[in-house]
């Protein structure tokens, strides 16, 4: 039978090694990007080559409304119909609190908090009964942040949309839970500074950052077992341990 997955923000990072996860188990995808088209298209012709399945890239910006048009009218038009729907597109702003402006606090809401809950209200008839909702939340979240207030609150908001969402996709027969990653060593993170990412490492029990297909392989887990519902499972290698 023909699997379709849908993943927001899934050309690059932990979007990318779950792609890459679902198209090994043979799931059709469809992935959205914001403005590297080049990269997304090698992405997808990189899974269509190694995994033998349909993989088609579609630019929409989570910052933008319209892109809940965009990406329903591809999937009416091309009769898809999913199994797995990932949010995983984000959007974060670094300014510093007394120096932070409304469009940019608002801009970081949309495309973390409201983007996702009116994509999903938009394709509640376009995933299939036992199908599963996966939302990327994050440890800043949990934890306070000191680096981006925006990101934080709205990650925090995205685990109280999943407990929340429980009762309300469960007459659809729809989980849907989250992952919250602590440190991932995905193109942003390599890209810090050695002095930080070994305090940041000294902070973890295991010593490291995390894989990003050891996180794929969370992902997974929500979609193949049945009974996990309105979790957010935290993957962070034991940060602040000491």
């Amino acid at each position: 039978m023909t699997k379709y997955a849908l993943i927001t923000g899934g050309t690059k990072g932990i979007g990318k090694s779950v792609a890459q996860r679902l198209g090994k188990m043979g799931y059709h995808l469809l992935l959205t990007y914001r403005t590297d088209t080049v990269a997304a298209r090698h992405t997808c012709a990189e899974l269509r080559d190694e995994c033998h399945v349909e993989a088609f890239p579609l630019q929409a910006d989570s910052s933008d409304i319209h892109a809940i048009d965009t990406i329903a009218r591809h999937m009416e038009e091309n009769a898809i119909v999913l199994d797995v729907l990932i949010f995983n597109a984000g959007m974060t702003c670094r300014d510093r609190f007394d120096e932070m402006k409304y469009d940019d606090w608002a801009r970081v809401f949309f495309a973390n908090v409201h983007f996702p809950t009116f994509l999903l209200q938009r394709l509640l008839g376009n995933i299939n009964k036992g199908g599963s909702v996966i939302f990327t939340g994050s440890l800043m979240g949990i934890l306070p942040h000191a680096t981006s207030l925006s990101y934080g609150v709205t990650k925090a908001s995205v685990h109280a949309l999943v407990k929340n969402l429980v009762k309300f996709l469960s007459p659809y027969d729809i989980r849907v839970n989250a992952v919250a990653p602590g440190f991932v060593d995905t193109e942003w993170q390599k890209n810090k500074p050695a002095e930080i990412r070994r305090s940041i490492e000294s902070k973890i029990a295991s010593g490291r950052f995390c894989n990003p297909d050891e996180l794929a392989g969370i992902y997974t887990l929500l979609i193949e077992n049945t009974y996990i519902n309105g979790e957010i499972i935290i993957a962070d290698g034991g940060y602040s341990y000491k």
